[in-house]
């Protein structure tokens, strides 16, 4: 049965439209898959949003959700969204991810980004930099951790190193909070009193759930300084990084993979993916976006659809 992929336009007077319209044409898609455009959009002009343009990005949100809880499709893709017009329109959520998760009763979520020679996950993300510290705890490190080893394990990830992690186990390096991490507590005590404790309890807890070597098993090393644990992973040693907020994984990722990055919401009951851009308003109707990001998360979302 071939997996069926729901594809939203997001707000429909930005690139959505143009670039799902570029990525189905293109030949790269994989053609195991049936693809279908959810929602209804108004007649808008390009580069000009308005509240009907937000609301109809909010209602194709909904109705995507609703048929993949039914079991009607096997993943959905989301495009980019305005998020000032959707709050403006009623959304109340931060972002596309947390509607999802809580649409789906799901507690136990969290955001991914993956592109070129990057994986990420994110403990901390919708919130504002000076509030990370606070929120920052040991059992939130941990439970993303795992997340993110149960999407490297889906996706069969195969680490570079492989003399030097039993049976490929996927290695998982996790970023400090602070520069240096911390500097041995100069810098800030987060690596010491948080950080720390939780890759210690993530390799406990990856030791209880299978035996070294099985599919179950990862290794996480850490806390390590952010300035040079992407380039670390760029170039193979890590299969994954664990990030503590938004814009430490972010900001490589975009630089690494702009035009590839894909965001994957973790922990749902069914794969959603989303290119990890914005509407690109000022470019909308010029003949210039691309779809690069859009086509590679359609593939993504087909390639964990078929393994789930």
């Amino acid at each position: 049965m071939q997996p069926r992929i729901g594809i939203t336009l997001g707000d429909c007077a930005g690139i959505g439209p143009e670039i799902v319209d570029l990525a189905l044409k293109s030949g790269r898609l994989p053609d195991s898959a049936d693809y279908k455009i959810i929602g209804k959009y108004p007649d808008c002009s390009l580069g000009q949003p308005t509240v009907e343009t937000a609301r109809a990005a909010a209602a194709a949100l909904e109705e995507a959700v609703t048929l993949a809880r039914r079991g009607e499709l096997d993943a959905v893709v989301t495009g980019p969204i305005h998020k000032a017009r959707m709050y403006a329109a009623g959304f109340k959520f931060p972002g596309q991810t947390e509607f999802f998760a809580e649409r789906c009763g799901v507690k136990n979520f969290a955001m991914c980004l993956t592109g070129g020679k990057l994986t990420m996950a994110l403990v901390t993300t919708h919130i504002p930099l000076s509030e990370v510290p606070r929120a920052l705890k040991q059992s939130e490190i941990v439970r993303v951790g795992l997340l993110l080893v149960d999407f490297l394990r889906c996706r069969r990830t195969r680490h570079r190193r492989a003399a030097d992690a039993p049976n490929n186990a996927p290695r998982i390096a996790v970023a400090g909070l602070n520069p240096h991490a911390g500097e041995s507590g100069k810098l800030g005590r987060e690596e010491i009193e948080i950080i720390a404790p939780a890759i210690e309890e993530l390799q406990s807890a990856i030791r209880d759930k299978g035996p070294s070597g099985s599919d179950q098993s990862a290794i996480f090393e850490g806390p390590f300084s952010p300035d040079t644990v992407f380039r670390r992973a760029a170039e193979g040693e890590f299969d994954a990084v664990l990030c503590m907020y938004h814009d430490q994984g972010f900001i490589p990722l975009k630089l690494h993979a702009f035009h590839s990055g894909v965001n994957v919401t973790l922990g749902l009951p069914f794969p959603r993916t989303s290119p990890d851009h914005g509407t690109a308003f000022e470019i909308a109707g010029k003949g210039v976006a691309r779809p690069d990001s859009m086509t590679a998360a359609i593939t993504l979302a087909v390639e964990l659809a078929e393994k789930k």
